[in-house]
């Protein structure tokens, strides 16, 4: 370690220069991060940080990463962050995995600003047109309040600190609002200035915050007397500003439900509570450019003969145009978001990387799928707008609420850094074909042995085997190549009496991660996946992975895809692998060859040390949607005990989900009871709990056994959902 800190003070020593004479940027102060370090770099982690920092300050546009599954990359960028002291963009393919970093950075750095930036819809159908069948989708989607939460938690960070790590899923290319009218409408009070009570409350009003005095909630105020309490979209507490006729006297943090105070502060910084914000003059000019172009194609739709179209474009048009003058908002103000930030057609949409400084660096995760994924992105969102604009349901401005094109993506990312055990031929071009790399772990674990065993017989073979781990208190993990084979090989492990479930992308991103956490804690023995068990899942407790039908040449079993499924197994000290299959296809050889590969590096290597493998013993941590789900119920339990009993928005909209999921579940007599109280309840909101007559609920017979998902045998979610409280009674 000695010689990798001595060459990094070199470095530092040099570093402004480097930035302004190699890469053109600004000079900016860096950022100090507080890494948290459980232990010291060892194997191959101390070069790979060294030469991966002296290449960023270098000004090297582009690095690789080779690191091999359970070798410690996470702790590798986490090092080479703190080492740069720049805010850092982690991106990830999908949101289990993003979830999973996520965790694992907020342990490294526990004392910056670490978040997490991803969709916010739990359910998203987007906006189609099918002409071969005259059928139009409108969108349809269901947000997920925390995930916005912690989106807008991002933004506000990213504005206000350096010491900044995001990690964040492609949703990140997509449209966000701009940067700079975020920043201008940001709200600061002082304590000891002097302003008018109304004065303030307005500007509450014109950065999208909503005045509640009954319903206090994220996103809301409330006025009492000379005291106003905002509840700031992005945090889990509010805060109380106390005045003295027109000077603020006092700020203090408070907990939302009880209004205990938690401390007092001299200032406050209050952003926007939605990303898509912009001043009164600005929606007064886009609707004066968003009517011009409907005139004029109008006038197209005419002289082509299309006045269906034509009728459509303008009566749906002029709504949304009513709507956004009178109200400052509509349905699907997304598609007006180019002519409503002021930018030409065709200009590049604000995004995540807008609210990043331009020195930043981006770490791509796992990048042999992340860079085919977000090249994909705009093409296929073009088509299915162009669709849209060419039969009159949307301006052809709409083409421009698009996400980044790939080449717009490349010059917004700052210096980046290709992560992946297999990088694919892009990354090795942009890198000119050198890698860094990481193929020895801390602990001397070596890659799995792999084992091809006959494909016939398989499922009562890959039984016996998962009976044997489970006496051992292991963990195993089975991919399949469909959904339906995963779900049919789950139901018949557990009529064996073997503990079975199964993962797919049915389940939401939520659900995944609880999942793995129970099988994790041994809830479980055996998980059947078909394409998510795959990059970067840590699950140092499974000791088998078997593949079924390992032979079937084609995307699933490519040479990446079994690579990364090996990989699965390379966290325990008794780790196997099964390829199951009848004949020996090239993917296959090649696979087997580059994990023997390995395996004689890291031997090699352990030998000459004298170390001895010993499996990864990792805390089971809990996840995003476990930690919220915590909080709201410690916000349920203090609103229990406090003085508050009142009928507010929020609990009603807690019993409309619990409603809904009662109906999901075919436990329709519960859900008809849920439905009479949510009906009951609308029309009293802010009245008190004890003016309302509520009838007892009875415990539903069938229990949460009757759905689908439910029971032991397609169990893919976490069935002990967590019930919504009754009212108080006075």
């Amino acid at each position: 370690m000695q010689s990798c800190e001595s060459s990094l003070a070199a470095f530092h020593e040099n570093t402004t220069a480097v930035r302004i004479t190699d890469m053109n940027m600004p000079t900016l102060p860096a950022a100090k991060f507080d890494l948290n370090q459980p232990f010291s770099p060892s194997g191959d982690q101390p070069a790979a940080i060294e030469k991966l920092t002296a290449g960023f300050l270098a000004g090297k546009t582009s690095q690789t990463l080779l690191g091999a599954t359970g070798t410690g990359k996470t702790y590798t960028m986490a090092n080479v962050i703190a080492n740069l002291g720049r805010p850092a963009l982690i991106l990830s393919h999908n949101k289990t995995l993003a979830a999973q970093l996520y965790g694992e950075f907020k342990e490294f750095f526990p004392n910056n600003a670490v978040h997490y930036f991803v969709s916010y819809y739990d359910y998203y159908q987007p906006e189609a047109y099918i002409p071969q069948r005259d059928v139009y989708i409108e969108k349809d989607s269901s947000i997920n309040e925390e995930i916005d939460r912690l989106r807008l938690a991002t933004t506000s960070s990213l504005v206000s600190r350096r010491d900044v790590v995001i990690v964040a899923s492609v949703s990140s290319i997509y449209g966000l609002g701009s940067p700079k009218d975020y920043k201008e409408l940001v709200i600061d009070i002082h304590r000891g200035e002097t302003t008018r009570r109304d004065h303030l409350l307005l500007k509450l009003v014109d950065v999208q915050y909503d005045r509640n005095d009954f319903a206090f909630e994220r996103g809301k105020f409330r006025v009492r007397g000379d005291s106003i309490e905002i509840w700031p979209t992005y945090e889990e507490f509010a805060f109380r500003v106390e005045m003295w006729g027109d000077e603020i006297e006092r700020i203090s943090l408070i907990k939302p439900l009880t209004g205990e105070t938690i401390k007092t502060v001299d200032d406050l910084y209050i952003y926007p509570a939605k990303h898509f914000v912009m001043p009164e003059d600005r929606i007064q000019a886009a609707l004066k450019s968003l009517r011009a172009e409907l005139a004029e194609q109008l006038e197209v739709f005419q002289g082509q003969g299309k006045l269906l179209e034509a009728q459509r474009l303008s009566a749906r048009t002029k709504f949304d145009l009513e709507m956004l003058a009178e109200v400052g908002h509509c349905p699907g103000i997304e598609n007006y978001s180019r002519p409503l930030s002021g930018k030409p057609p065709g200009a590049t949409p604000d995004t995540l990387y807008e609210f990043f400084p331009k020195d930043m660096v981006t770490f791509v995760d796992e990048s042999h799928v992340t860079v085919p994924q977000v090249r994909a992105m705009y093409a296929g969102d073009r088509s299915r707008k162009m669709t849209l604009v060419q039969h009159g349901f949307r301006l052809p401005s709409a083409l421009d609420n698009r996400p980044l094109k790939f080449e717009e993506w490349e010059e917004r990312t700052g210096q980046i850094c290709f992560v992946s055990a297999t990088p694919s031929d892009y990354e090795l071009e942009r890198t000119g074909g050198e890698v860094v790399e990481q193929i020895i772990r801390p602990t001397g674990l070596l890659d799995p042995v792999v084992e091809v065993v006959s494909a016939r017989g398989q499922v009562n073979h890959l039984l016996e085997e998962v009976r044997l781990r489970a006496a051992k208190n292991e963990r195993v993990l089975v991919t399949a190549l469909t959904k339906r084979l995963a779900e049919d090989l789950s139901n018949y492990f557990q009529e064996q009496a073997v503990r079975c479930r199964w993962l797919h992308s049915e389940l939401n991103a939520f659900e995944r991660v609880d999942l793995l956490q129970e099988l994790r804690t041994g809830q479980f023995d055996c998980l059947v996946g078909v394409n998510l068990l795959r990059e970067g899942l840590d699950l140092p407790e499974v000791s088998l992975v078997a593949i079924l039908d390992a032979d079937k040449e084609g995307f699933l079993r490519s040479e990446t895809s079994l690579i990364q499924t090996i990989g699965r197994a390379a966290r325990n000290a008794n780790s196997r692998v099964f390829l199951y299959a009848d004949k020996m296809t090239n993917s296959m050889q090649l696979a087997i060859d580059e994990t023997e590969r390995r395996r004689e590096i890291q031997q090699k290597y352990n030998e000459e040390h004298g170390i001895v493998p010993k499996t990864i013993f990792k805390t089971i941590r809990s996840g995003i949607e476990s930690d919220a789900a915590k909080h709201r119920e410690a916000e349920r339990q203090a609103t229990a005990e406090s003085e508050i009993t009142y009928i507010t928005l929020e609990y009603v909209e807690a019993l409309e989900r619990e409603m809904l999921s009662a109906a999901e579940d075919l436990e329709f007599e519960r859900a008809a009871r849920l439905r009479d109280r949510v009906v009951q309840l609308k029309d009293n909101i802010g009245k008190p709990l004890s003016d309302i007559e509520l009838p007892a609920e009875k415990p539903s017979s069938g229990g949460r056994g009757q759905g689908r998902r439910a029971g032991k045998k397609q169990k893919g979610i976490n069935p002990n959902r967590a019930k919504i409280p009754r009212p108080k009674r006075g």
